[in-house]
């Protein structure tokens, strides 16, 4: 397929959609059970009123604007309205803490800060510096600060098609980073035209596309996938109230093109698993007149019915739970990429899944491994590097150009890439072997009993295993529970290298979550948090009988 280099801005296609579908519904957002909806037109309409109001202030051309919300349409009509009035995006995780806040909007040098959909705005607050002038969002409750519909009440919405260059800074992304300070991302304009439309003919979006947005849009997956993805295509974008009715927004958005992550896939998994227990599936798995009937009605039921790319990213998904998904109909597509890369790397496409791999590469993307098995990315929509840091973004850069992802793996014969650790992460034990936990890791969360895996053993004289039960390892009896365990562990060590076996599993009764800091807004495990919460106990826990410790902690 030819490589599509032709420019076309976000605001490009919002004009475009504004003429050609005006009355056509582009953002469903669900407030207190009932369904709001705007059309391109409305979408338009609201944007380019606040993007009004922007240049009313003032502000200098490329002044950086925070956004801090979970996932709403105004989240969308926002991001328009900064890139209209001639500025920059920061978008913040809404659930950081107050010094994560303090920090990235003094670092971005942000001016004013737009805040939506929080939680416990009041317990992050204190992170806003001081005199920042703030806006909130419509259907939150933050009466200090003025309100969007009041603002876009009274300001007439901005005439002009508002055009902005490839070369413009679009946005400034920063990492929810595993290990210290975040780094902010630079991306581009063309960083956005370049990377949407080449993935769309991959991905076979259009016009009728249904995209359901949970996930972070302050990352580059969701915001490449679904806002770029809906705006490029001309589809529309269901939106999440709230955690609890995550099943009932799903079924009701019926989305066609669904993104999630490998905690996701294992919470869907433990709902299929409480309407059909696991025997009683495989039965009627095995019979033909109902086999198909069952798959459908899973399929309904969780909302997945009319997918057409069910998509997994961020954190790699155990083959063991594909398999499985696949079984009942539903083919997970594996996908690789980051925040420097703008998500744009590697895909398997739905008709063309290899279970264990992230896919081959998408259009323009050159792709090596290096001597130390690192995997090195290039293409036209990589960063422009990290804000204020050029010393680290000459490290994250090679000389002529390629991306170090410090991801390792290979490739295989047909193009195809397997990630198989990260560089990071590879530790070595009290017998000087060096062990890379991610594998080890893979196969514990594959199996149902497991929601969270970290191996660690950094000079221990064999890792362990941290484990954190899923709903349906909690639902077992006890002896049942110790038996299937017992099994995983010994068939694990079974097959693997005699210095990556693993001498314990732990099961930890803490929550790991982004809340206890330690996962990060992508579900991905903070392994220095990890280190400091439980490091004290590592030898402890080895020296304890049986294969199986309790963790008092």
């Amino acid at each position: 397929m030819e490589l599509i280099l032709e420019y076309q801005s976000p605001l490009d296609m919002l004009f475009h959609w504004e003429c050609v579908s005006p009355d056509k519904i582009y953002l469903h957002q669900p407030v207190n059970d009932v369904m709001k909806t705007w059309t391109w037109k409305e979408a338009g309409d609201e944007s380019r009123r606040m993007a009004a109001y922007l240049l009313s202030l003032e502000l200098p051309l490329q002044s950086k604007i925070g956004l801090i919300s979970k996932n709403c349409a105004h989240w969308i009509l926002c991001d328009l309205a900064i890139m209209m009035a001639g500025h920059v995006s920061v978008p913040l995780y809404p659930n950081l803490t107050p010094a994560s806040i303090g920090y990235i909007l003094k670092h971005s040098d942000a001016v004013l800060l737009f805040v939506g959909k929080i939680d416990d705005w009041q317990s992050m607050k204190p992170g806003v510096p001081e005199g920042m002038s703030c806006i909130s969002f419509p259907f939150c409750s933050h009466p200090e600060y003025e309100n969007w519909n009041d603002i876009i009440k009274k300001q007439g919405p901005l005439r002009q098609n508002f055009q902005r260059n490839p070369d413009e800074v679009g946005t400034i992304i920063y990492t929810s980073g595993t290990t210290g300070e975040p780094k902010g991302v630079v991306h581009l304009f063309n960083n956005f035209s370049f990377t949407t439309l080449n993935a769309i003919p991959q991905l076979g979006f259009t016009a009728g596309s249904r995209f359901f947005s949970y996930l972070p849009l302050s990352h580059s997956a969701e915001r490449s996938l679904v806002e770029m993805g809906s705006l490029y295509s001309g589809g529309e974008i269901f939106f999440l109230e709230s955690v609890p009715k995550f099943s009932k927004n799903l079924r009701d958005a019926k989305p066609t093109e669904f993104l999630a992550v490998h905690h996701i896939w294992k919470k869907i998994q433990e709902r299929i698993l409480k309407m059909i227990p696991q025997k009683r599936l495989d039965i009627l798995l095995q019979l033909p007149l109902v086999s198909g009937w069952l798959k459908r009605m899973i399929k309904n039921e969780i909302g997945l019915r009319y997918a057409n790319n069910i998509i997994a990213g961020a954190s790699p998904t155990p083959v063991e739970l594909m398999e499985w998904f696949a079984k009942i109909g539903i083919h997970i597509q594996e996908a690789y990429g980051m925040t420097e890369n703008w998500s744009y790397s590697h895909v398997n496409r739905k008709d063309q899944i290899n279970q264990g791999f992230v896919g081959r590469p998408l259009p323009g993307v050159e792709t090596r491994i290096s001597d130390n098995g690192e995997i090195q990315v290039k293409h036209p929509g990589l960063m422009k590097g990290y804000y204020k840091d050029p010393e680290k973004t000459a490290e994250t850069f090679t000389e002529d150009g390629f991306l170090k992802t410090e991801d390792v793996g290979y490739l295989d014969d047909t193009g195809y890439l397997k990630i198989t650790g990260r560089l990071k992460d590879i530790f070595k034990t009290a017998k000087g072997n060096y062990v890379t936990p991610s594998p080890i890791e893979m196969n514990l969360s594959g199996n149902e009993n497991i929601e969270m895996a970290c191996v660690v053993g950094n000079l221990l004289p064999q890792p362990i295993a941290l484990i954190v039960l899923s709903e349906t390892g909690k639902n077992k009896p006890s002896q049942v529970l110790h038996k299937e365990l017992e099994t995983l562990f010994n068939d694990l060590n079974k097959s693997l290298n005699i210095y990556d076996r693993l001498s314990k599993m732990v099961m930890i009764h803490d929550i790991w979550n982004v809340e206890q800091g330690i996962l990060t807004p992508t579900f991905k495990i903070k392994r220095n948090e990890i280190e400091k919460k439980y490091s004290a106990y590592y030898s402890i826990w080895q020296g304890k009988d049986g294969f199986l410790v309790i963790s008092e902690t």
